[in-house]
Formats: structure tokens, C-alpha cells, sequence
């Protein structure tokens, strides 16, 4: 099978504590190495506010992964999602090599450099 590109977003209830949210983010983590996924990268987004309240909230936890994978991974991973009752929302996409070379900046800290240097130099002047 060919390895592919995915990146996840999940949204958990904001009703969980800091441990009960490490643990979570450990469960789908261990999901992912248990069915060969290597997983790239990790964000914590932390607690935001959401557009619309879903299952009357208002606010969720943030959580992103970047990670490798072929086959049936994104069903497995998917399943545990809909599973656990703390994850009030997800989505999955496939990474073409146009995202993975942005997420690649991304996490390395390029983006708006060009912009910020172009404001210092402005401000200097």
C-alpha cells in the first residue's frame, strides 16, 4: 500500500482537566503507533472558542496532528474518534506535496518572516 500524508484536527469538551486531556491526546496517539502511523508532528491549540456551540458548548479544546500512514489508518483512527465522548469534533484530510511542503515551513518557522522583516525594515526607515 502506498504511505500517504494526513493531517487530523480534533476538537475535545472543554469540561476535561489537563490530565484527563494529556491522557486523551495519549490514547488517539497510541491508536495511530498501534496501526504502523508515524506520526510527524503534534500541536496543542489549547482552549478556543468555537463558531457555533456544539452539543451546548461553546469552547473545546484544539488539537492537531500531522502524521504517515497507508491503508486503513484514517478508518481505524476515525472509529476511536466516534468512539471516545470527549471528542466533540474531527477531521481528517490527505496531504498533497504542496500542504506537507507548507506544513513543513510551518512548523519550521518560515512563515511571515518575509512579511515581519519587510514591517522591521519599514519601521527602521
Amino acid at each position: 500500500m502506498e504511505v500517504r500524508n494526513y493531517e487530523t484536527v480534533f476538537i475535545l469538551t472543554p469540561v476535561l482537566n489537563e490530565t484527563q486531556v494529556q491522557e486523551t491526546i495519549e490514547k488517539f496517539s497510541q491508536v495511530l503507533k498501534e496501526n504502523s502511523a508515524d506520526i510527524i508532528h503534534s500541536e496543542n491549540w489549547g482552549l478556543k472558542k468555537l463558531a457555533y456551540p456544539i452539543q451546548k458548548k461553546n469552547t473545546g479544546y484544539y488539537f492537531l496532528v500531522e502524521f504517515t500512514g497507508s491503508g486503513n489508518i484514517v478508518d481505524v483512527l476515525e472509529l476511536a474518534f466516534r468512539r471516545d465522548e470527549r471528542v466533540i469534533r474531527f477531521l481528517t484530510t490527505v496531504l498533497d506535496k504542496h500542504a506537507v511542503a507548507y506544513s513543513q515551513r510551518r512548523r519550521n518557522g518560515e512563515m511571515n518572516q518575509q512579511k515581519a522583516q519587510k514591517q522591521s525594515e519599514a519601521v527602521a526607515q
